[in-house]
């Protein structure tokens, strides 16, 4: 018997579980994708200057080595074309129901019914269900009273408004990540007055990107073996100098060293780099890669703002001590990255609602799999996050875990995580947390409100790799 498999999500995971099971042979799978493309975050975040902070060859699927890109650090269109690219080599797209968003799964003891917001639509029945909607997928906005007062334009950095030209305007951007900083540069291009809204100063790198002129791509292309030695250099480097910093380790003052030397090298107002300098230990919040923000919070008509929001008016943002008068608002205050899987309602054995079973946060075994959710997959899920190497090496791992369950599932089984496996599992995690830079005092994305980590990873992603490779079988009850 061969499962009928829905994948929910169209962006690097969804499409990363649609290539695996046609490869396999395996073509009774529909992907399901609210928009009207496939791309996931990279088809959404189109702000000025969007791009990745990871090395392009190795932001990639290690099966589809590219040997087309560009530069070091790829942009948001040259990503979002190796997507397309990979779609069409491996013949996906066909397998893709574009604008059709899943409101709700539900499993009714034997099969998972999809219902779907599509008028009229009945729902539909599914043997496995494979969650490949990411992290970043949903906007945060803060909740600032007056926000809608607003009389100006305003709008989130990842629904850009393209058709409002920001040239000779006065602007506030609140918040300073990395969405931030790569778009500010070029607002401030613009802009006639920049106004950064800052709560925390973040700690920032320079990245050392560079172009790919024809002689590299060539090699890269003709060169048996350089491709592939490029990647794992890259990949090894991440593992070897910027893990151990965020375990607290060996080189996590060395990071903080390179920090503040770029901070020094780029940032000669004293004032100014003293409301740059973080107060928390480098990657207890995202690490910021970026050589063109500083200079562009340096230009006269940029300012950096300190002081606390208390609203915002009709003409512009009020802080705790004056009145800033601007007329667009852009929020760069990142995304919902907690609420995993929302708002769908996913309902398991017995009608557990996921949710108020995550009601003290996320989790599940290997980021994967929960209990009471039988043959229901996750990609990208709790705790599987990086702060220092790429989430498509995480997406394989636990593309390829899934794949270890499918001789099963084709056997009619409907596999569940032990209770056991599971408590072990937070046990670990844990304890393994308890070594991490990320609880030291600092607010960040990967963290719930009350402070527990249900992002990120705490361990080497080649530790991940391990663990994903193991049979699962022993790991799962037939129920």
């Amino acid at each position: 018997m061969t499962p009928k498999v829905a994948i929910i999500g169209a962006g690097f995971g969804g499409l990363c579980m649609a290539i695996r099971l046609e490869r396999a042979g395996i073509r009774s799978y529909t992907v399901f994708e609210k928009g009207d493309d496939l791309g996931g975050t990279w088809r959404d975040n189109t702000y000025p200057g969007a791009g990745c902070d990871i090395p392009s060859h190795l932001y990639s699927y290690s099966f589809e080595k590219y040997t087309s890109w560009t530069r070091r650090y790829p942009g948001q269109p040259e990503i979002l074309g190796y997507l397309e690219h990979c779609a069409d080599k491996y013949d996906v797209r066909r397998q893709i129901r574009f604008s059709t968003e899943v409101t709700a799964a539900a499993f009714d003891g034997s099969h998972w019914q999809l219902t779907t917001a599509t008028p009229g639509a009945e729902p539909e029945a599914f043997d496995v269900v494979v969650m490949g909607v990411g992290q970043l997928n949903r906007p945060h906005l803060p909740d600032i009273p007056g926000m809608d007062e607003f009389e100006g334009t305003s709008f989130h950095s990842a629904r850009w408004n393209h058709e409002h030209d920001l040239t000779g305007r006065r602007v506030a951007v609140i918040g300073n990540g990395s969405s931030a900083a790569q778009f500010i540069p070029r607002v401030a291009e613009q802009a006639e007055r920049l106004e950064v809204f800052q709560r925390t100063p973040n700690w920032v790198i320079p990245k050392p990107d560079a172009t790919f002129g024809p002689a590299a791509k060539l090699a890269f292309h003709f060169i048996p073996g350089l491709q592939r030695a490029y990647r794992e250099w890259i990949y090894r480097y991440a593992e070897g100098t910027l893990y151990p910093a965020l375990a607290q380790g060996w080189s996590q003052d060395l990071l903080k060293k390179r920090a503040l030397n770029h901070l020094h090298d780029q940032v000669k107002d004293p004032r100014l780099r003293a409301r740059l300098t973080p107060d928390y230990p480098p990657g207890c919040k995202r690490v910021v890669i970026d050589s063109s923000f500083y200079p562009a919070l340096c230009r006269p008509n940029v300012d950096v703002v300190t002081e606390k929001i208390v609203r915002i008016t009709p003409k512009g943002v009020k802080t705790a001590e004056s009145p800033h008068e601007v007329d667009t608002i852009i929020y760069a205050t990142g995304f919902r990255s907690t609420e995993f899987l929302s708002p769908m309602r996913v309902t398991g054995r017995g009608g557990r609602d996921l949710a108020e079973q995550w009601a003290g946060g996320a989790e599940a075994y290997l980021g994967i799999s929960a209990p009471n959710f039988p043959n229901l997959f996750m990609l990208y899920g709790p705790n599987t996050n990086l702060g220092h190497n790429s989430i498509v090496f995480m997406i394989e791992c636990q593309v390829n875990h899934i794949m270890a369950c499918m001789p099963y599932l084709s056997q009619g089984m409907r596999l569940e995580v032990r209770p056991e496996v599971m408590a072990a599992w937070r046990d670990q995690l844990d304890a393994a947390m308890a070594r991490m830079v990320w609880g030291d005092g600092c607010q960040s994305w990967y963290k719930t409100a009350e402070g527990r980590v249900t992002n990120n990873w705490p361990g080497p992603s080649t530790l991940y790799r391990r663990l994903t490779a193991r049979p699962p079988r022993p790991a799962y009850r037939q129920v």
